[in-house]
């Protein structure tokens, strides 16, 4: 027990042993500066200054924009630019999504993939039975204003809503006699143009490829969006020149004519013309002679 209240005496007074710092002038050795010291005092102005700096550091990084240079810590700019990217690349998806199933719907519809449509049989059979005497056909005093409205604005508006339509012209894929025409009652919405095989075979005007490939029926098909609901199809091809998602000019090759797919008798190029989802007869719009 006394040697260690020996050694804590010793350590305390070496502790509070004073120590005088002086600072002299080299050249004529006289006292500039002094202080007394303690190496207690020194532990103790060391520990305090390392908490204050730590601190102040602290401070810096958390509040101020000195964090944004320090790895790891990312700047608000560049949080807020990230989130408008996630948006906008959610949208973009969004929007893909709709245009790979209005595609698919068309290349569904162009092979013939189309499973029968179901009806509401009940509301069909209701209608039929619906006496047109039940129903008043007069019209409301806010229908008649609304069709006062419409008359007055289709009046002066008539030529300027059929300029896009006069202005479309069409030009032949390929030249040719008719082997079959445009048929509804046989439901052959197209025309079947006899060419020797590896004829050029052109677009009928400026468009997109939406579809480019081989199917087993049909063989190489290619189908083209023109724009204004306007898209035409070219069937039986031997080779095809364009990809899905390339731009093409009127009388622009796009494929070479063939005799291919099951559903062929013979060298020919099965043509089609769909206007707002509707099959229409390609030769009220395009001379094959």
């Amino acid at each position: 027990m006394e040697i260690q209240k020996k050694e804590r005496k010793k350590l305390a007074k070496k502790l509070l042993h004073k120590y005088r710092l002086v600072i002299l002038n080299e050249d004529t050795f006289e006292e500039r500066f002094a202080i007394k010291l303690t190496r207690l005092n020194v532990f103790v102005i060391g520990s305090l200054s390392t908490i204050f700096l730590i601190a102040i550091t602290t401070i810096f990084i958390a509040f101020t924009p000195l964090r944004e240079y320090i790895p790891g810590y990312s700047s608000t700019k560049l949080k807020k630019e990230a989130t408008t990217l996630s948006y906008k690349t959610d949208s973009l998806q969004r929007v893909i999504a709709l245009n790979a199933q209005y595609f698919e719907s068309i290349r569904r519809v162009l092979k013939g993939d189309v499973n029968a449509v179901d009806f509401n049989k009940d509301s069909i059979i209701n209608a039929a039975k619906l006496d047109i005497g039940e129903v008043d056909l007069n019209p409301s005093k806010e229908d008649s204003l609304l069709r006062e409205k419409i008359d007055k604005e289709d009046k002066y508006n008539l030529f300027e809503s059929a300029i896009s339509r006069v202005n479309f012209v069409l030009f032949p894929p390929v030249n040719g006699a008719i082997s079959q025409s445009y048929n509804v009652q046989e439901k052959h919405f197209a025309l079947d143009i006899v060419v020797a095989i590896d004829t050029p075979v052109k677009a009928a005007a400026d468009g997109t490829v939406i579809l480019a490939e081989w199917t087993t029926q049909t063989g190489y098909v290619i189908v083209v969006d023109h724009g204004n609901g306007l898209i035409s199809a070219y069937k039986h091809n031997a080779s095809l020149t364009k990809a899905q998602g390339d731009l093409v000019k009127a009388g622009e090759v796009i494929a070479i004519s063939g005799n291919t797919g099951n559903l062929t008798t013979g060298p020919h190029l099965h043509f089609e013309l769909w206007s707002d989802g509707y099959p229409i007869d390609p030769t009220t719009f395009i001379d094959f002679e």
